[in-house]
């Protein structure tokens, strides 16, 4: 039951959100201002520096409900699970390990208005997590016209109960999302709350004609350098579309990094190459240069290591056994490679480009998803043909990838 200091709490996060230009329409403000977040997050971890290193911290309305209730409202994410089992209702005091989080609520509605849905509209969430988001969305289109699809079947269930509990009897699944959900298919809008190195034909094939599919897309072990795609369905049955701005999610569960295996110091001592680069491993630390090195190496992991004073860059590929170790060497870099891959020069030859074609932002990467393959560029020209509009990447483009899709999501 909410109370009218958490109404007053929605009222002024609505008023924040539209003065920071996220929320922008009466309808998304609506569902801002009546759904109750704080049922969703009954309990969290706020995060500190500790003795350990970085430290949860279990919050909920039995260790203060002012507090609780006024951190639940404000415009940030809190973690709800750590290492994926340990939750803050059953956490007895700080913790360390790997979070997992809630998204934050511009973040969450600021896809929604990407969305750009209409009323009677359907649409496919991709990784319900708390469901805060499912229950805006059920708000805004009502509850028969949203599928959401959870992995987690404990966190699926957690949801499922918060949504029952505002009043919304949705269509909750639990399954591999990356499989969508063929069942109340087509659907005029595919969303995900997640993050992916590519987007999935099958979301494609469920999505109608002239529907959007809205995802982060760019990641690797990396938790930045990924960017929101916004593409659209053609009556061809393959979308397009360009990345609209930055966005970070957690990865998919299925896409999580897998754990380096061995001693990539003792690689680099066996490297097949050993070079100078003009490119300093500096550059990754800047959003665009780490989303186009992920592009150029999709699935390689970034580890930075000190020793005596000198500093080391190592990049590693497990599914394709493929390294690169970066060694600084006063204000210059040697990078030592191996495997079938040569790592590092697909990031140079990607980086060297796109500084050549002037830098542009994120916004000017363009993105093409066909039963084949997943395609981005940057550059290129727009043709009309048969009254339909295309956009060539091929010699024309500045930069461009192709990534064939995986035989379990095409």
């Amino acid at each position: 039951m909410t109370t009218p200091f958490s109404e007053a709490l929605r009222r002024n996060l609505a008023n924040d959100l539209a003065q920071g230009g996220v929320l922008k329409t009466d309808a998304w403000r609506k569902a801002v201002e009546e759904v109750p977040r704080e049922l969703f997050l009954p309990s969290f971890f706020k995060d500190a520096p500790g003795p350990r290193g970085h430290e949860y911290t279990p919050v909920s309305a039995n260790t203060g409900a002012d507090e609780w209730l006024t951190l639940v409202y404000r415009n940030e994410t809190w973690v709800t699970q750590i290492d994926g089992r340990v939750t803050a209702d059953t956490a007895t005091g700080p913790l360390i390990g790997f979070p997992t989080s809630s998204t934050m609520p511009s973040t969450v509605v600021g896809m929604s208005e990407a969305l750009d849905v209409e009323d009677g509209m359907t649409v496919l969430e991709i990784g319900t997590g708390t469901g805060y988001s499912t229950a805006l969305l059920c708000h805004r289109l009502g509850e028969d016209n949203v599928t959401s699809v959870e992995v987690d079947p404990e966190v699926a269930q957690r949801a499922d109960n918060a949504l029952e509990a505002a009043g919304y009897s949705t269509w909750t699944v639990t399954g591999d999302s990356l499989l969508g959900h063929p069942r109340r298919a087509p659907y005029d809008r595919t969303v995900a709350t997640c993050a992916l190195r590519r987007i999935p034909y099958t979301w494609v094939r469920q999505t109608k004609p002239g529907g959007i599919i809205l995802a982060t897309v760019g990641p690797s072990a990396w938790s930045y350098g990924t960017g929101l795609a916004k593409l659209t369905v053609k009556d061809d049955g393959t979308a397009e579309g360009r990345i609209i701005g930055r966005s970070s999610f957690m990865p998919a569960r299925a896409e999580a990094a897998v754990p380096l295996a061995g001693d990539l110091t003792a690689r680099s001592f066996y490297a097949d190459t050993e070079q100078k680069t003009p490119v300093s491993p500096d550059a990754l630390k800047d959003w665009m240069p780490a989303f186009l090195a992920q592009l150029a190496a999709p699935g390689a992991q970034l580890l930075h290591a000190t020793s005596g004073g000198r500093e080391t860059v190592y990049l590693f590929d497990a599914a394709r056994e493929a390294f690169a170790a970066l060694i600084a060497d006063g204000d210059q870099w040697t990078v030592r490679q191996g495997g079938p891959v040569a790592l590092w020069d697909a990031i140079e030859n990607t980086l060297t480009a796109w500084h050549d074609a002037g830098e542009p932002d994120i916004t000017s990467v363009r993105i093409a998803v066909t039963p084949q393959a997943h395609a981005y560029w940057i550059g290129g020209q727009q043709i009309t043909n048969d009254q339909r509009s295309y956009w060539l990447g091929g010699e024309n483009a500045a930069l461009r990838w192709q990534h064939p899709h995986s035989p379990l999501t095409a």
